[in-house]
């Protein structure tokens, strides 16, 4: 019999993809690891940012790749036309959007888990067990019962849609998974604040309610939602005949990182018997900063929460996170019996649950290897004293603003996020911010805060100084300076200290 096999195997081409030459493949590699540990040892020496050659983009236009390459030919291309142009946050001068710088102890996590190539959607396997351990972990610093549920996903704007479904099903049923949302369904309406993330509006829509069902709520002078206001909504709603069922509140808001009143919100949606969920995309682990902490008071009162760990988490994209109180609730909103999902009392199909069952993903990478590693490697009081460390930056950033007179500060300063202008005309200061973005010297964004154009710069990568601050304080007023010819716009004094 065995002569047989052997025989049967021999006539067979090979097909596997493992490398021919064991040795010359492991040199490679480790020359890939070393020349990219060497790329983020040595960051500063490189631009921010840069903008893509034509010649190379028009170079990844090619047909697709019938024959085989050599992998150091492959390697090449990427050096030369790929990292080159990269978006730029593992760079200290980032500060453009609410992005993590990442780490080397992160970077070699996910190669260590590519190498596992395990799939996180179900069965008995150590991997798994990796994953429960981060949701014990969340649950513990949220003060979550033992009986709340996590699961990893892309990033929050995923986690928000799977908690709007969550609080769908809580809504109207299970029987709204078989049948649909139904004349009940229709008249279900959410709240968020105006300044919430344009992914709230966008689950809405997913989920199939609307984005009319969405009850944008009037923020107050700290760009915090108005709580009067959003008691008012709901009592008009339930008058009229709808069904309040969510409300999302921010911590950490997109264009300036306030923070929700979340304790008197919970409070509210108690009283109303309605779904309340924190967007903690940003803001959710300032829970590991003692000093910033207290002001997330009231989310360890949320149904469920949705944040980052590759923002001030420091992992490698993508690593989002959705923790849902009521675990059962949780699960009846996504579990779906199928054959091929059997699980057994024994063997590698064993287990009650599986995060299949928590989210609609049946083939999930390990993103919880990365986080782990991150988590033991530095531990939560690092990662906390680096959360606190990028706020004392931002309040340095704003010292600056105020100090000089050609800039104006035009929002509190709330967490980690600066928005200021140079006093000139809005298209100026777009032009500012390109110029900034195309020099290398630093990379801010831009945003609109009360019909105004602002410099925002969210601070948020562990590698930032009060180098990098200055910076791009004096790249600002440089640039500034060249497309108005020293001449500023003195209409308003700056914003007072808050």
């Amino acid at each position: 019999m065995n002569e047989i096999i052997r025989n049967t195997q021999s006539s067979v081409t090979p097909t596997s993809l493992d490398p021919q030459d064991w040795s010359e493949f492991r040199a490679l590699a480790h020359r890939m690891l070393d020349e990219t540990i060497d790329s983020i040892a040595n960051v500063r020496a490189r631009p921010v940012w840069q903008p893509i050659p034509e010649g190379v983009r028009a170079g990844f236009k090619a047909d697709v790749p019938r024959e085989a390459s050599d992998l150091a030919d492959v390697y090449r291309d990427f050096s030369e036309h790929v990292a080159p142009y990269a978006t730029g946050n593992v760079h200290p001068g980032f500060m453009g959007w609410v992005h993590g710088g990442g780490t080397a102890v992160g970077m070699v996590a996910e190669m260590l888990a590519a190498g596992l190539n395990a799939n996180l959607g179900g069965r008995d396997h150590m991997p798994i067990e990796v994953e429960r351990q981060i949701v014990d972990w969340m649950r513990s610093l949220f003060a979550f019962p033992e009986s709340a549920s996590g699961i990893f996903v892309t990033g929050t704007s995923m986690a928000n849609l799977m908690a709007v479904l969550v609080a769908r099903t809580s809504a109207l049923g299970t029987l709204a998974r078989q049948y649909g949302i139904g004349n009940d369904g229709a008249l279900l309406t959410a709240y968020t604040s105006q300044a919430a993330h344009g992914c709230v509006s966008r689950a809405m829509d997913i989920a199939g309610l609307g984005t009319d069902a969405l009850r944008k709520i009037d923020v107050d002078a700290g760009h915090r939602m108005d709580v009067a206001a959003l008691r008012a909504q709901i009592a008009i709603d339930r008058e009229v005949g709808f069904k309040p069922f969510l409300v999302v509140a921010s911590a950490g808001t997109v264009d300036i990182g306030a923070i929700d009143d979340l304790r008197a919100i919970a409070q509210l949606c108690r009283e109303e018997g309605i779904w309340f969920h924190v967007d903690g995309a940003f803001g959710a682990l300032a829970i590991l900063s003692p000093e910033l902490a207290p002001l997330l008071g009231g989310v360890e009162l949320a149904d469920s929460i949705a944040l980052d760990f590759h923002k001030w988490g420091q992992v490698p994209y993508d690593a989002g996170f959705l923790l849902v109180r009521d675990g059962e609730q949780h699960r009846q909103a996504f579990a779906q019996p199928a054959a091929y999902l059997r699980r057994e009392a024994r063997g590698l199909a064993a287990g009650a649950i599986w995060p299949c069952d928590l989210g609609p993903d049946l083939s999930r990478g390990f993103r919880a290897l990365k986080t782990w590693f991150t988590l033991k490697t530095f531990g939560t009081d690092r990662l906390g004293a680096a959360i606190t460390r990028s706020c004392a930056l931002a309040k340095y950033l704003e010292t600056r603003v105020l100090a000089e007179p050609r800039l104006e500060l035009l929002a509190p300063v709330n967490l980690s996020i600066v928005c200021f202008r140079y006093r000139a005309a809005e298209e100026v200061n777009r032009e500012i911010v390109a110029d900034i973005q195309e020099s290398g010297i630093a990379a801010p964004s831009s945003t609109t805060l009360d019909g105004r154009f602002a410099i925002r710069a969210a601070i948020v990568n562990h590698r930032t100084n009060e180098s990098d601050i200055d910076a791009l304080v004096a790249a600002v007023l440089e640039f500034g300076g060249r497309r108005t010819g020293g001449v500023i716009d003195v209409e308003a004094p700056p914003l007072a200290a808050q």
